[in-house]
């Protein structure tokens, strides 16, 4: 298996104010042209061109090149005014005297939310007394990739973001810990005399730990999704939600948001396998809410007839796009699949429009 090694240019921070002033000053570039030259190099590249002031650019504080999308980096600006400024030229055009020719670049506002997200503050400090909370933040990182931590606050806090399935695995994670403590102490309390206080301690842990087991082999269950991941799932990944005798899944749509319900569908069925139809679904989504990207076509200043031009080239695209998943609303389409798919196919989408009025 291929390990694609994820390269990180970063200078000295004047603004390091946490993770959430480092994302508003964050962009996604796409179309960055993959192989031509060592990763290194074209990272330096792009520090040159999004530092220049002919591409409204600014003080680079940090790029990551590559990352886990093709064609894909992230550029942080030491100032948020910088952000607006590039966002706001017409176009983007990397060039560079290594380079045979030019690349136009799709730039895009950085959003760990363009798919819904969570953002949670952990009290960690009930774990002090076992662990050294460093090395407990370093295993929960490794633990889940998925999520974005933030600074470990001397009171044992620590902000995290993420998908909502991610959020409930780090949950299930920490649950299990915490009954492993739990029954740790059991043991401890045969040989030592526990004070009142530290077995309030073992009592709230036993309690939430065991809430969280006697939940996890029951027959009805529930995902919470962010709605355009569901619907890329249910189009692109129909087996995740399994149709048989043994398993009923519905929804319920509520604006960004999409529950998913899980239960028997008979007397006879297996409550484990409820267990494992949302295990599965939680992590496809997981995993789809890093990779997915989404753009939105605006037209809702066009007449019906035009609209309708937008949703056939839309159509007539897909074939050429198969990842890639339209919805199409009265005011919008959105684009939704991975980064560099959702920039060719948008990309394309503009040139046909286009074409179309220049020849009217």
């Amino acid at each position: 298996m291929e390990v694609q090694s994820q390269r990180r240019i970063s200078f000295p921070q004047r603004n390091a104010t946490g993770p959430a002033a480092q994302s508003a000053r964050r962009v996604v570039i796409t179309g960055v042209p993959d192989g031509l030259l060592p990763d290194d190099v074209m990272a330096d590249i792009l520090i040159i061109h999004f530092q220049k002031s002919k591409n409204n650019g600014g003080d680079v504080e940090e790029v990551t090149y590559p990352t886990k999308r093709k064609g894909v980096a992230y550029v942080t600006f030491e100032d948020q005014e910088v952000v607006e400024r590039v966002l706001g030229k017409d176009e983007h055009r990397l060039e560079d005297r290594r380079l045979s020719r030019y690349y136009p670049l799709k730039v895009t506002r950085y959003c760990e939310n363009v798919f819904g997200s969570v953002t949670s503050v952990l009290n960690l400090s009930v774990f002090k007394d076992q662990f050294v909370l460093e090395e407990l933040l370093q295993e929960l990182q490794k633990k889940s990739t998925a999520l974005s931590f933030g600074p470990l606050q001397p009171n044992g806090h620590i902000s995290v973001q993420g998908s909502f399935p991610a959020m409930k695995l780090l949950r299930d994670f920490l649950l299990l810990k915490a009954k492993s403590l739990s029954e740790k102490e059991k043991g401890k309390e045969r040989k030592s005399q526990q004070s009142p206080r530290r077995r309030l301690q073992q009592h709230r842990r036993t309690r939430e730990a065991s809430q969280f087991v006697q939940g996890a082999d029951g027959e009805k269950q529930m995902v919470v999704l962010d709605t355009d991941t569901y619907y890329y799932m249910k189009h692109f990944f129909p087996k995740t939600f399994p149709v048989n005798d043994d398993v009923a899944i519905s929804a319920s749509a509520d604006g960004d948001i999409t529950t998913v319900y899980i239960k028997s569908a008979g007397s006879r069925s297996d409550p484990r396998q409820v267990l494992r139809v949302k295990e599965n679904i939680e992590n496809q989504s997981v995993k789809l809410h890093n990779d997915l990207r989404k753009e939105r076509i605006c037209y809702e200043r066009h007449t019906r007839e035009e609209k309708e031009r937008y949703k056939r080239v839309c159509t007539s695209l897909k074939s050429h796009h198969p990842s890639v998943l339209t919805i199409p609303y009265d005011t919008h389409i959105d684009v939704i699949g991975t980064s560099s798919e959702v920039f060719k196919f948008t990309k394309e989408v503009s040139s046909k429009i286009h074409n179309m009025f220049q020849t009217r």
